[in-house]
């Protein structure tokens, strides 16, 4: 585990000493009136061969990465806890996360932890990373290749990935070509009761799934000596993926069947980002612009029959799916005073989503029958404008304020099987309050006034072949609203370790949630709910405990949440919610040694999903584990044998059906648990 060393600076500072190009060379006095951070360097993580600045960020104390693209509305709500050179990656698929994997450990002089309080950056707030880098270096790079064997299917070889990094003057580069394919499969029996519990049928089922990610992504950065600041990224990705289920049929009494489903999807994906920063006037200002396309074609094909040719049934469901987002962002900043910054913000956005779908179905050996479908064929649009005004302010050496506030205009229109456009105004904003209680001990506490972000999906009726059900469109669907308090304490144990802890308290209003809609259900609102959390990232360092090289990492989370049923009138848990999640892993690099080995444990469980006649539940039981043996030093490459699926995790799925709706008698029932046995991975990775 690193061992961090103690420093005082402020983030304006180590922010202007970048924009001069001098990130290694700079070194900032120590202060007694700044906020103190925390800094690891290169050496601290030689122990565990890494790749990329990724797998340095990833062995953080008690620091667990928040995705940039996790459904935020654009920018100025972006979750993301991860800088580079003090600045955030204007990107979402291809955000921070892509862009650490494509840095090489050579080029990373330190990482910094710090309080997004420190920075100027709207929206920040809690355990924030910086990884600084000095844009040295003709070219370096790394490379992985991993093959993957487990039960029903045929090994993965093109398990594939190189990155290469480059600088030359002021101009720096990074690129990535990517090949991650998937694999997945499970087969066991279905059981399904009538009302009364009595079977009627069980299927012997086998499921595949199959896919074919390719990606190509890059950036570059300019930064001379003038301090200016520019940035562009680029990802384009292809995504194949086919999956396929056999089941035989065993009603009771009656005769052998066999039901067969197939999916196939044919995506490609791309999205370009960029960002100049400059000084003017007093202060800095910024442009980010950020454009993302998607086209995904699917079909989903379904029959069923007996074995003596009577019943038979076909169905295709074909949906071609296009959606964009095209971003455009300015910030103006500036300090007023030595702890005082202020930033005012605009942005607009333009996301759409359109689809054009057919159902056709045919019974008994019929030719195939469009069937028509309410809000299958349709364009949805959202015009967004934001204004967003920040002030920081250092209340005291240990004490430090971050304040937003602003409105969100936006206008929803759609188009096709439904003519509808409204426009709504909405206010945002957050305060935060950092306090440096000691140098172990960082207590932060943020309220929040929060704008969802709509899935257009919502607004288009799809069907599930499989399930055989399907959902609603609802052009009426607006985007949820919420007030939410964070409270978080970040503990530093030194040679123990490090542990994050978070409790969320959230007012929830226009909750998205299944609703009735006419004679079916769909997505819709309700008018409020209630959500409590607790979030925690732990590391416990065992070498104090005579266990020398070995370490502890906990990362859980724990979800209540409550809403009232539109149907029933009951109190329930907002639709398929998160209940908890947890990973556990050790790990020990043995000492004098190029060896290491560990394992892992993760798990979760969600709350059920509600239908207008039916109630289903998803789980992955018992919890998924995995041990691995590492070797850091096979002809200079490292070398990692891992057997996972040690507990026989199967894949489970329940779920009961009434009549005529909820309020109704359980009038079928069904389950199953899939097995999909041990899965065997090799991987080989190294640098250059």
């Amino acid at each position: 585990m690193p061992l961090p060393r103690i420093a005082s600076a402020s983030f304006a500072a180590l922010v202007m000493a970048g924009q001069s190009g001098a990130w290694a060379e700079t070194e900032l006095p120590a202060s007694p009136n700044e906020t103190t951070r925390t800094e690891y360097f290169p050496e601290d993580f030689i122990q565990y061969s890494p790749v990329s600045a990724l797998d340095m960020v990833q062995r953080l104390p008690g620091f667990a990465i928040q995705s940039d693209d996790s459904g935020n509305r654009g920018f100025g709500q972006a979750r993301g806890n991860v800088l580079i050179d003090g600045q955030r990656v204007s990107a979402k698929s291809n955000g921070a996360e892509a862009a650490l994997g494509r840095i090489s450990p050579a080029r990373v002089v330190r990482i910094e932890v710090l309080d997004g309080n420190q920075t100027d950056i709207p929206g920040l707030s809690g355990k924030v990373v910086n990884v600084v880098t000095d844009g040295k270096g003709a070219l370096d790079g790394s490379w992985s290749w991993k093959t993957r064997i487990r039960e029903n299917l045929p090994p993965s070889f093109n398990d594939l990935n190189l990155t290469l990094s480059g600088a030359n003057g002021a101009l720096s580069w990074t690129f990535e070509a990517d090949s991650s394919p998937g694999r997945g499969a499970n087969a066991g029996w279905r059981d399904i009761w009538d009302g009364t519990g009595t079977v009627i049928e069980r299927r012997d089922e086998d499921m595949t799934v199959i896919e074919d990610n390719v990606s190509l992504s890059g950036s570059l950065a300019w930064k001379p000596a003038s301090g200016l600041v520019a940035n562009l990224n680029a990802n384009l990705a292809s995504e194949e993926s086919d999956q396929k289920q056999i089941s035989k049929t065993f009603p009771v009494g009656g005769p052998e069947g066999r039901r067969f489903f197939y999916s196939s999807e044919d995506e490609w994906n791309g999205e370009l980002g960029g960002d100049i920063e400059f000084g003017a006037g007093p202060g800095r200002l910024k442009f980010i612009g950020l454009s993302r396309f998607e086209h995904s074609p699917f079909v989903d094909y379904f029959s069923s029959g007996n074995l003596d040719g009577t019943s038979a049934f076909e169905q295709r469901f074909l949906q071609t799916v296009d959606e964009g987002e095209q971003i455009l962002r300015s910030e103006y900043g500036f300090s007023t005073g030595k702890g005082r910054d202020w930033q005012v913000s605009l942005e607009g956005a333009f996301n759409f989503l359109e689809a054009e779908s057919r159902l056709l179905e045919a019974a008994g050996g019929d030719p195939l029958t469009e069937i028509p479908l309410d809000l299958s064929n349709s364009r949805v649009e959202e015009r967004r404008a934001e204004m967003i005004f920040t002030h920081g302010r250092q209340l005291t050496p240990k004490l430090n304020l971050q304040v937003s506030a602003g409105a969100e205009y936006s206008e929803l229109s759609q188009t096709g099987d439904a003519e509808n456009k409204r426009a709504f105004t909405r206010p945002k904003g957050q305060a935060s309050l950092s306090w440096q209680q000691s140098e172990t001990l960082k207590l932060v506490t943020r309220v929040e006034r929060r704008v969802g972000q709509l899935d257009f999906f919502d607004f288009i009726s799809s069907v599930n072949l499989e399930q055989e059900n399907g959902s609603d469109g609802n052009p009426e669907i607006v985007p949820s609203q919420s007030w939410r308090l964070y409270l978080e304490a970040q503990k530093d144990f030194k040679d123990w370790g490090a542990t994050t802890t978070r409790l969320i308290f959230v007012d929830l209003e226009d909750v998205v949630d299944q609703v009735p809609i006419g004679t079916g259900s769909g997505p819709g609102n309700i008018d409020t709910g209630s959500l409590f959390g607790i979030e925690t990232q732990s590391t416990l360092k065992l070498s104090r405990l005579g266990f020398k090289g070995a370490e502890f990492t906990f990362n859980g989370s724990y979800y209540d949440t409550e809403v009232e049923d539109p149907l029933t009138g009951a109190q329930r848990a907002i639709n398929s919610h998160l209940i908890y999640e947890y990973s556990a892993s050790l790990r020990q690099d043995i000492p004098g040694t190029d060896w290491a080995w560990g394992g892992s444990v993760e798990g979760y469980k969600s709350e059920p999903g509600y239908q207008l006649n039916q109630v289903s539940l998803n789980s992955n039981e018992p919890a998924f584990a995995l041990a691995y043996i590492q070797n850091k030093d096979v002809a200079g490459m490292t070398a990692t044998f891992t057997l996972g699926n040690l507990f026989n995790q199967r894949d489970k799925t329940w779920r009961a059906v009434y009549a005529p709706d909820r309020n109704g008698t359980v009038v079928r029932s069904e389950k199953f648990a899939r097995a999909f046995g041990p899965i065997v991975t090799f991987e080989l990775k190294g640098t250059f």
